[in-house]
């Protein structure tokens, strides 16, 4: 991060309504052939929502679909763990599709929960696949399915690109030319994200070096709870921090809604839950610049440090906030 260019950012920042949390701003230059096919891009980026688990999901992701109705955005991006695939959670999927424009589904492992498949839960959502593409003025959005699973895998939920899937990626790369948003639900940077991170990364860092610009602009991911953004060989990886909560979980318990809130929503009191749902806007600008609007919240009740949570090395970002960063992406002004 540029301290200074971070510095000036923030002496900038000023909250309207519901407090801004600033933006991130990711600078990128992709070649001048490419530029005059380029438009500016806006969409709205949600994760983690689990309409499973907090009581208010509805209200939250109808504020969601508001402020980006009023952004005029041009679509929107919900990172997983989203709802599972049951009769009595249409209603919040019908939320969902109140936008009028295109809305697009990641699956995240929890979308799953209760003994639901895959192939239940692309149905339930109207997805054909786990995995595909989609172009928007310019700028090639590659979604990615992280639940795939392997010998040898990991205990505990699915967290793996397959090899089908990592030649799909690489087919796609190969046989395209636009600007690349990567869009998964785990992380492919963070330890407890993707179990084969490295090899994913290896085939967007190959891309970038082949192309002989930074085409990869970014990856985001939701699955962490985490507000959180690091580069890794010039590759911004943006962990998008849940709409609703941070999980803390054992013996870690608060009481801080009503009684019948947490009788009827018995998992609510193993979260730090935020006051305000949290999102990301993302505009991608044809200059250059892909800027991230977040949102600024508070704890409902303690906090996960107050209720004794201790972060590990890989839960950088234990907030109630989607914050600004400032980096630069690598690229050359080739004709």
């Amino acid at each position: 991060m540029d301290r200074e260019l971070a510095g000036k950012d923030r002496s900038r920042r000023t909250f309207l309504g519901q407090a801004l949390a600033g933006a991130t701003v990711l600078t990128f230059a992709p070649p001048l052939c490419l530029q005059r096919h380029l438009e500016p891009v806006r969409f709205g980026m949600c994760a983690d929502v689990h309409k499973d688990v907090m009581h208010d999901a509805n209200k939250r992701l109808t504020t969601f679909v508001k402020a980006m109705t009023d952004k005029k955005a041009d679509f929107l991006v919900q990172m997983g763990d989203f709802c599972q695939p049951i009769d009595k959670n249409k209603s919040f999927m019908e939320v969902w599709r109140s936008f009028k424009g295109p809305t697009y589904d990641v699956i995240g492992n929890h979308d799953m929960d209760g003994g639901k498949t895959r192939e239940q839960t692309r149905a339930f959502m109207g997805m054909k696949r786990g995995y595909y593409t989609f172009v928007k003025k310019g700028y090639r959005f590659i979604v990615l399915d992280g639940n795939d699973t392997h010998e040898g895998a990991p205990t505990g939920y699915a967290r793996h690109v397959d090899d089908a899937q990592r030649g799909w990626l690489k087919k796609q790369l190969e046989t395209t030319t636009e600007p690349v948003v990567i869009l998964c639900h785990q992380s492919l940077e963070n330890s407890s994200g993707v179990d084969n991170g490295a090899a994913v990364r290896a085939i967007l860092e190959a891309e970038n070096e082949r192309a002989g610009w930074g085409r990869i602009l970014a990856c985001f991911s939701g699955h962490h709870h985490l507000d959180d953004l690091v580069r890794i060989k010039e590759i911004p990886y943006v962990q998008v921090n849940s709409m609703s909560y941070f999980w803390v979980g054992g013996a870690r318990k608060h009481k801080s809604y009503p009684a019948e809130v947490h009788a009827a929503h018995p998992w609510i009191e193993y979260t730090s839950p935020y006051q305000d749902p949290l999102w990301a806007f993302v505009t991608i600008d044809p200059k250059g610049v892909l800027r991230i609007e977040g949102v600024r919240s508070k704890w409902v009740g303690p906090s996960p440090k107050q209720l004794g949570y201790a972060a590990r090395a890989n839960e950088k970002g234990i907030t109630p906030t989607v914050t600004d960063h400032s980096v630069k992406i690598a690229g050359t002004d080739r004709r």
